[in-house]
């Protein structure tokens, strides 16, 4: 876990079947925010994961 000097500037963000988004956590790196987004698209269920840097537009 990152220590408090560490900036979380990546995010996951979730998508539910109404279009609702939902920020699942915050990470120090894109990669780190990628692979926990691989891990839930991966259970195969109908939401969507993606990452986003904090305070970029949202989609």
């Amino acid at each position: 876990m990152p220590d408090s000097s560490t900036a979380l500037l990546w995010q996951v963000i979730r998508q539910d079947d109404n279009g609702n988004h939902y920020r699942v956590g915050r990470y120090a790196t894109r990669d780190e925010a990628q692979k926990v987004a691989d891990s839930l698209d991966a259970h195969g269920q109908r939401q969507l994961y993606w990452v986003e840097r904090i305070g970029e537009p949202a989609r």
